[in-house]
């Protein structure tokens, strides 16, 4: 009769060498993801910064704006008060007409 046994073709030590270098892989393949993840966390912190910078810088163009627009002299301009107002009475526009 023929005996059919099965053997395994790996020893433990090839086996053990094989998951350390897959467990070595795998390492190497999580610092990867780590620093770029470092590295993306990094560029989104600057792009905020530089959208706070152009925010502030926008705002502070506003505020000197508004001041000058309030501390202007409208007399001095040529700007004259109005003598009398006049309120034009209009009809009420539906979407049935």
């Amino acid at each position: 009769m023929h005996k059919t046994r099965r053997s395994f073709s790996f020893s433990p030590v090839s086996l053990g060498i094989g998951f350390v270098g897959v467990l070595v892989v795998s390492y190497i393949g999580l610092i990867a993801v780590v620093m770029s993840y470092a590295a993306m966390t990094v560029s989104f912190s600057q792009s905020v910064k530089d959208g706070e910078a152009a925010v502030a810088l926008l705002e502070s163009q506003y505020l000197i704006s508004i001041a000058n627009i309030e501390n202007a002299d409208y007399h001095a301009a040529g700007y004259t008060t109005p003598l009398a107002t006049h309120f034009v009475p209009s009809t009420s526009v539906t979407a049935l007409r």
